[in-house]
């Protein structure tokens, strides 16, 4: 064979090979630095609640945190927002959220009132009350709320000056651990529930023996979502969920889980909505359930003092007067 020949096929087999040799090395780089397709579907995949490592309030030092002193002018919200600017509104709505099972805000306050506040702003820009004082004339009374993690608590709560635990809990709710109640039923016309800020994952529980009657109806608004009925008739909504765990038709036992929480449908941040409806009527899960309020124990009460006085400390030179 002479060498033209040689150099016309011999140079287009010898740049093929080099081709194939070339995604072959791409190929194995690419599966030594990827996850096996097993593990990608995994990943999308509703993962547990997970609980984020926080910072105690007691130990941040003080120039970490903001304050706020305002007299009530007109509403909290606009006493906030002339105070602050830049934070007076978000903090406006985490403060109302301290005191909403013992003050009324839209009846129980007066001008003069006073309302005060130290907050930090967490990962999500988001204000995080660490102390909060409100003085209600017409009540001659100063409430006071304190943020701590209790002994046996996944969360932290929020407690008043003498250890009792701001915030009501159910009796028989749907969640056994959850970050806060962040609206109640009466807090606007077009709200027909309870509102409960977890994480995406967390179990959700039946108060009750029931039967499943609907799954995912509705689901722009609702995402998933989990309808049964108590054994009185009542039908009981669990909306914005991030996974099922039953069926219509079931028959599930009291305090078996049923779903977990999400932030599916029309729904801005995690969260469960519990709804409660006899007919058309829309309950009150307050009425409903009835509510229990904790009180830390001795020993608890111990642990609890120290970090209440460094909180104090946040707001000692802005409280005279309260």
């Amino acid at each position: 064979m002479n060498s033209t020949i040689l150099h016309k096929y011999a140079i287009p087999w010898l740049l093929l090979g080099c081709s194939i040799l070339l995604n072959v090395v791409l190929l194995a780089t690419r599966h030594a630095a990827s996850p096996t397709a097993k593990a990608t579907a995994t990943a999308v995949a509703p993962a547990p609640a997970a609980v984020v490592a926080e910072k105690p309030a007691a130990d941040i030092a003080a120039s970490e945190w903001k304050t706020i002193r305002t007299p009530l002018k007109s509403s909290p919200a606009q006493s906030f927002a002339a105070a602050s600017p830049d934070d007076g509104d978000p903090v406006s709505q985490a403060y109302a959220r301290l005191f909403m099972f013992d003050v009324d805000l839209r009846h129980d306050l007066s001008t003069g009132d006073q309302m005060d506040v130290a907050y930090r702003m967490d990962e999500e820009g988001k204000p995080e009350i660490g102390t909060a004082r409100l003085a209600v004339k017409k009540k001659g009374k100063t409430f006071k709320a304190y943020r701590w993690t209790a002994p046996g608590d996944k969360f932290a709560s929020y407690w008043s000056d003498e250890g009792t635990e701001l915030p009501l809990q159910l009796k028989t709710g749907p969640l056994h651990e959850y970050q806060q109640i962040t609206s109640l039923l009466k807090d606007r016309p077009t709200h027909k529930g309870m509102d409960f800020k977890t994480p995406t994952g967390t179990e959700v529980h039946v108060p009750f023996a029931a039967v499943v009657t609907r799954t995912n109806w509705n689901w722009g608004a609702n995402g998933n979502c989990v309808e049964v009925q108590y054994p009185d008739g009542v039908l009981a909504k669990f909306l914005h969920l991030s996974d099922n765990k039953v069926k219509v038709g079931d028959k599930v036992a009291a305090d078996q889980v049923i779903a977990l929480s999400g932030n599916t449908g029309h729904s801005t941040a995690p969260h469960l909505h519990y709804q409660l409806n006899r007919g058309e009527e829309v309950l009150d899960p307050i009425d409903y359930h009835g509510t229990i309020r904790r009180k830390l124990d001795d020993a608890a009460l111990a642990q609890f003092k120290p970090v209440q006085a460094k909180l104090d400390a946040l707001l000692a030179d802005r409280t005279a007067g309260l």
